[in-house]
């Protein structure tokens, strides 16, 4: 099973940018997908969570208060994607980003994978 996340860059303030993650491998079933950032020197924090993923309408969460209105967690089941489309950028919002997703695997396993970062640099 592999994550892969992309579409950082380095962007303005309140300039936009949208992060793909890209998942393959044998998955049987994906519960919940989620979007994390770590600044140098910081925690890796939660951002977005796309809970819900067996259901037709999964639900976004957006536990970070400081993305809220400006950043939008949303899936493309035909491509085995999820998108975070980030709006409104602020210098404050520079760090690597990383996609994770709980699911099971094909041989009956649970499992937490994650992406490879994709860092995001957002300048004054």
């Amino acid at each position: 099973v592999q994550l892969q996340a992309y579409g950082g860059g380095l962007v303005q303030s309140g300039g936009s940018l949208r992060l793909s993650c890209e998942f393959s491998g044998r998955i049987s079933s994906i519960y919940a997908m989620g979007w994390y950032r770590q600044a140098p020197g910081m925690d890796r924090d939660l951002v977005a969570l796309l809970s819900g993923m067996l259901t037709e309408h999964p639900t976004p969460y957006y536990p970070d208060g400081s993305v809220k209105g400006r950043f939008t967690t949303s899936r493309d089941d035909a491509q085995n994607r999820i998108y975070l489309q980030m709006d409104s950028l602020r210098p404050d919002d520079t760090a690597v980003y990383y996609c994770s997703a709980n699911l099971r695997e094909t041989d009956g396993r649970y499992s937490a994978k994650w992406g490879q970062g994709t860092q995001v640099t957002v300048s004054s």
